[in-house]
């Protein structure tokens, strides 16, 4: 049966099925945004005060929660299993903001080239950790020298096991030429993040429209699959503007996601074509297409990440069909300097 948890002092409420954690509901039901570190009760990040019911630890007292502070009250919400309702004391995430930065090691785990130029990256973290960050946002690889390269999540925040980076090519690239030239898997990375403020607005009530070009895919997967997960009932549109069919890397993933969900379309433009792609999909400029279908967007919510020329030609064109300043969030994919 399932339990119902309160936390205080935001009185936000969510059920907790016995075999789950107290953190996995609260991250399933997306009621509150908990913050956690490891996931496997060593941290003690996601430590709370329980004000009253009943829970369990399957496996015994987690090590990072001493004999004391289990006398006080406190428990560890990613291992912590309910037997009662529960009244909790407990800090919650609102922003970005809110997050930990961290800087940690990594390996990568797993290399997939998705087109001739954007390489798929799953990187793991040390087994004490893991990285609590919103859908959107961006983690920066160091390089030895002092460089720094951003790259967007693509994972959502609730599959955090491995993180997903989708990497284009950029010709000359000092950092690009490595992963597409010479990095191995089990390769050793460090990286400094969550970082950004491009994040789902889910307290919103405006349908959303999503607008990705290349490799700008990236976010919008995470924001979507997050989406999905807690069960966002808004019309969600999703425009991926590639030159060519070949470069919409992930293709089937939308598509499939059409047939999964009634409140997502799924609307891909190719600007260069190739000859077997004629007929295929809609042709010329991503933020074109989205002016020709909705010329009035006073109502809507927009997500754009992608070229910098793609925002910038799109901006003042949304603005003028009655895109509010507000309502309009985009994240710019410059390449870092040489």
């Amino acid at each position: 049966m399932p339990y119902r948890v309160t936390l205080l002092p935001s009185s936000h409420e969510f059920s907790v099925a016995e075999h789950e954690s107290v953190l996995d509901a609260a991250l399933r039901e997306r009621c509150s945004v908990l913050p956690y570190g490891c996931r496997n009760g060593t941290c003690g990040s996601c430590m709370a005060t329980i004000q009253s019911g009943e829970l369990v630890y399957p496996d015994g007292r987690p090590p990072g929660l001493s004999e004391r502070e289990q006398a006080e009250g406190k428990a560890l919400l990613c291992q912590a299993r309910p037997r009662s309702d529960l009244v909790i004391v407990a800090r919650e995430v609102k922003t970005g903001g809110d997050l930990i930065v961290k800087t940690l090691p990594c390996r990568v785990e797993q290399r997939e080239l998705l087109a001739p130029d954007v390489m798929r990256l799953f990187l793991k973290l040390p087994n004490t950790e893991r990285l609590q960050f919103l859908a959107g946002q961006y983690v920066d690889i160091l390089l030895t020298d002092g460089r720094r390269r951003s790259f967007s999540l693509a994972n959502p925040p609730h599959a955090d096991e491995l993180l997903e980076l989708h990497i284009r090519h950029a010709p000359g690239g000092f950092f690009t030429d490595y992963v597409f030239n010479r990095m191995k898997d089990k390769a050793l990375l460090r990286f400094q993040g969550p970082l950004g403020t491009f994040v789902l607005r889910e307290d919103s009530l405006r349908p959303i429209l999503l607008i990705g070009g290349g490799s700008g895919f990236a976010p919008l997967k995470g924001m979507l699959e997050h989406a999905f997960y807690i069960g966002l009932d808004r019309p969600l549109h999703l425009y991926w503007g590639a030159r060519a069919k070949v470069d919409l890397y992930l293709d089937e993933l939308p598509r499939r996601w059409v047939e999964e969900h009634l409140n997502f379309r799924y609307t891909p433009v190719l600007s260069e074509p190739r000859p077997e792609d004629q007929g295929l999909d809609r042709t010329g400029w991503v933020h074109e297409a989205v002016a020709a279908d909705y010329p009035d967007l006073s109502g809507y919510d927009v997500y754009m990440s992608g070229p910098p020329p793609m925002i910038a030609a799109a901006k003042p064109v949304f603005t003028a069909q009655g895109l509010p300043a507000e309502q309009l969030f985009y994240d710019s994919f410059e390449f870092a300097p040489r």
